[in-house]
């Protein structure tokens, strides 16, 4: 295997986590309104509230679902004003055309990017795990994923959480599978390592 040959760092932690088993999503709508329903919530409450956001706009959901939703309905599910206006702005642009998903899989990594920023409360973080747990790109590095600087910062010895470009200089030898090396590196936090 390419990760294990191209680094000693990463080869220890592949042989304490034993074989990747990534899990992907469908490419569509509904995975990224999951995922801005899900932002800065623990598993539980960000579970609950899915459950109870899905049961009233439809699952899976869909642009016509979320839009006949009042702001009201929204927040008694337990969704913020916030999110609401992203889960709004989110269907609004997908309904309207301004935002193809069928496009999505034939595009860079940097158009997707491009392409799903546009919407309110979906930033370069949330287009990374689109493109890796989605579209399943093998070579995303994202460098604003605190698992990933944590991981980077702990097993590659750095005294503080390392910059973009520090993270990008250690990444340089996992390429083209920057994608796996961090979802070891984010399962190696799950572990005892030494």
């Amino acid at each position: 295997m390419h990760l294990k040959k191209s680094d000693p760092v990463l080869r220890a932690i592949i042989e304490r986590v034993g074989p990747c088993r990534m899990e992907f999503g469908p490419p569509e709508f509904s995975s990224v309104a999951e995922a801005i329903v899900y932002q800065q919530l623990n598993g539980k409450a960000a579970v609950t509230i899915f459950k109870r956001f899905a049961a009233l706009a439809g699952d899976p959901l869909t642009p016509e679902g979320i839009l006949k939703l009042t702001d009201q309905q929204m927040r008694g599910v337990g969704l913020s004003k916030q999110k609401s206006a992203y889960l709004k702005d989110l269907a609004a642009k997908t309904h309207g055309g301004l935002l193809d998903f069928a496009r999505l899989a034939d595009a860079s990594d940097e158009e997707v990017i491009e392409h799903l920023t546009q919407v309110k409360g979906i930033g370069v973080w949330t287009a990374h795990m689109f493109l890796m747990f989605s579209l399943r790109r093998p070579n995303v590095l994202p460098t604003g994923d605190y698992g990933v600087q944590v991981a980077v910062k702990k097993h590659y010895k750095k005294r503080k959480l390392p910059k973009p470009k520090d993270m990008e200089k250690v990444a340089k030898c996992w390429e083209p599978y920057r994608s796996i090396a961090c979802w070891y590196l984010w399962r190696s936090l799950d572990i005892k390592t030494v």
